[in-house]
């Protein structure tokens, strides 16, 4: 039976990855901080088996070992989180803990699991994100551990092509789960942790954000359509290396391919009211 390891699979994109590959007939084993998170998933579909996994956690990592089968076909590294404000504002422990999650742990879990992989000849999926493309104003902490993501799934392609392990990324555009739906509030969370010279100072960055954040959810897709590419990434014979979901979002990289880099910088700035 095939059988993949998902993280993040609390809610979101990762939850939805867990319901689809249960049904087609996956062995899913649903990484979750949360226990009550887990039983919310089992309670959805039994073949779905919970696991305590918090990827910043090395001991829950390790334990993987006794849980997870000697032929585990394939880990989708999904767990990530979002640290926003202007750079210069995010603090150190802030900017350590983006990339603990989205970046050191999704390769923690792989290397944990890829003696397994070897064996079966497995795959190995990692969501990015369009901000793995293209940065902008405001979220230049996430877009750096997504750029990073991406490097290491690039150069892990080619460094596991004699064992057969594929490797896949997945770049959505924003999506449409509560991730998205709460970007105001977490702009207004960042914003209020600011001292009030911090925020009189970047009061133009911020309220363009905090609009952006407003705008998102108009825009964004169906997790439907995200779970659509990682099934095809886990299934294909010859999966590609790159995802993008929507229309929207391969519109979005051809756009950005084409235009000069002085002409983006004109429009980031414009869309989020910094102005020159």
């Amino acid at each position: 039976m095939n059988s993949v390891l998902v993280t993040g699979a609390g809610r979101g994109i990762g939850k939805a990855v867990c319901l689809r590959m249960a049904q087609q007939g996956w062995q899913v084993y649903a990484g979750v901080r949360k226990p009550s998170d887990g039983d919310a998933l089992t309670a959805l579909d039994p073949r779905i088996v919970p696991v305590q996994l918090d990827v910043t956690d090395a001991q829950q990592i390790a334990a993987l070992d006794a849980v997870l089968p000697a032929d585990l076909t394939a880990v989708v590294n999904n767990a990530g989180i979002v640290a926003d404000g202007p750079v210069e504002l995010i603090r150190p422990d802030e900017l350590r803990n983006q990339f603990e999650v989205n970046v050191f742990g999704a390769v923690a879990v792989t290397q944990a699991v890829l003696p397994r992989l070897r064996e079966s000849k497995g795959r190995i999926v990692f969501v990015s994100s369009l901000s793995g493309r293209i940065s902008t104003p405001g979220t230049g902490a996430y877009n750096s551990s997504k750029f990073a993501l991406e490097g290491m799934a690039d150069a892990l392609r080619v460094e596991l092509r004699p064992w057969g392990i594929h490797t896949s990324l997945i770049e959505p555009g924003p999506i449409a789960t509560d991730l998205w739906f709460g970007a105001t509030e977490m702009v207004d969370d960042t914003t209020a942790g600011l001292s009030a010279q911090e925020r009189d100072l970047y009061r133009v960055h911020l309220a363009g954000l905090r609009r952006m954040s407003q705008w998102v959810p108009k825009i964004a897709a169906p997790v439907e359509s995200v779970v659509a590419v990682v099934e095809k990434a886990l299934t294909a014979k010859r999966p590609r290396a790159r995802y993008v979901p929507s229309v929207a979002g391969k519109v979005q990289v051809a756009a950005v391919a084409l235009t000069p880099t002085v002409v983006l910088d004109r429009i980031f700035a414009l869309a989020t009211g910094v102005g020159k």
